[in-house]
């Protein structure tokens, strides 16, 4: 039997606070809480053990939340379970995100030890304002701590994830943040405009409109971010990504190239045998399951249409954009057959553009990317 590769993505949900912006399943907890779910993690990781046997793991995401909250045994386990459970490429990525008011050198050794080489910050800003009406428990001093402490740890492969478009925002301090940044020379920028979701703090938020920068500087700060990330070396290869030559996330790009995966944790979502399903939100739930593959939630097999449609979606968001080989092969029919009028139509609006038999967003294309990418809903 041929080994696929597929990725893992493991959920942990625990955070110091929740910050103003974020919608994801989050929360503070108390040690014995987190013992808890971490003693069930660990047994949902191994129940997977027989199922994926023939499948070899590529790359790993622990996430959050803030996976950097638990203590260095918990990670140790965790990790020893992933190993202990599934096959592993040569060279696997193995990323952890970190908040940088939660990291010790213990800490980062312990990750060393524990197998991941790749570690994403959540930085955001390096203005003390910004930080502050984002609800972030971190400053820039103990940002730049956590970093240097990284590098004095071994990790050779960091990853700094910012905000523009943020509250008391302004072109100017953008750009500080971006050449601050920048000069650190992480291996890889993510760059991410805000959205304000429902449900979090900054939907309640009266005075938040008022604080926000302009559409028309929102806009400016993402053409700054290519132009001043690529003085510094960086390349864009997605719509919200920048890395050094030959450090893009692999883990990222799998997700965007509809890799497998499988997610465990807490609301975690998968992705395997052409079938999506969803871990429960509620931890009673969670920590009561026996038997993990029985009990996802909202399993359904994904049709030809919507197969389709997440190619385009999520392969657009790519810089080198969708093959049409690769459509012609996965659908058995051309890429214009299906959505030729769409095509053609966003090429002449100047959104679109055909290179070497692929298919991407122009840079004009990027900035109105929902609603071009909603044209591929069939």
């Amino acid at each position: 039997m041929k080994t696929k590769e597929f990725e893992l993505y493991i959920h942990i949900p625990f955070c110091v606070r929740k910050c103003n912006y974020c919608d994801f399943c989050s929360f503070p907890a108390g040690e014995t809480k987190i013992e808890s779910y971490m003693e069930q993690l660990c047994r949902e990781i191994r129940s997977w053990k027989e199922k994926m046997k023939h499948q070899r793991l590529a790359t790993v995401f622990i996430g959050g939340g803030t996976p950097s909250i638990l203590q260095e045994a918990w990670i140790l386990r965790m990790m020893e379970a992933v190993w202990d459970t599934f096959q592993q490429t040569e060279g696997i990525e193995v990323t952890i995100e970190a908040n940088p008011g939660t990291v010790t050198r213990g800490k980062l050794h312990a990750y060393r030890q524990a197998g991941i080489n790749r570690i994403s910050f959540g930085l955001q800003s390096m203005q003390k304002k910004e930080l502050e009406y984002l609800g972030r428990i971190h400053d820039r001093k103990d940002f730049l701590e956590s970093f240097e402490n990284a590098r004095q740890e071994g990790f050779q492969n960091i990853n700094v994830d910012l905000m523009s478009g943020i509250p008391l925002q302004t072109l100017s301090s953008y750009e500080r943040t971006l050449r601050e940044t920048a000069q650190l020379e992480p291996e890889h920028i993510s760059a991410y405009s805000l959205i304000v979701e429902e449900g979090t703090a900054f939907a309640r938020d009266p005075k938040l409109e008022q604080l926000l920068p302009s559409e028309g500087d929102d806009v400016k700060m993402y053409e700054m971010t290519g132009e001043i990330l690529a003085d510094y070396g960086y390349h864009k290869y997605e719509i919200s990504n920048y890395a050094k030559d030959g450090m893009e996330c692999r883990h990222n790009l799998g997700y965007w190239s509809q890799v497998p995966y499988l997610g465990v944790g807490l609301f975690a979502s998968s992705y395997l045998d052409g079938k999506r399903f969803c871990q429960t939100r509620s931890m009673d739930e969670y920590l009561g399951q026996k038997d993990f593959q029985k009990e996802y939630h909202m399993t359904e097999r994904q049709t030809e249409q919507e197969a389709m449609e997440e190619f385009m979606f999520l392969g657009l968001r790519k810089t080198k954009g969708v093959s049409e080989m690769d459509f012609q092969e996965r659908f058995g029919n051309s890429l214009d057959s299906i959505y030729g009028n769409v095509i053609q139509e966003a090429v002449q609006n100047g959104f679109l553009k055909r290179e070497k038999e692929n298919i991407a967003l122009t840079e004009q294309g990027i900035l109105f990317s929902n609603q071009v990418l909603s044209d591929f809903l069939l």
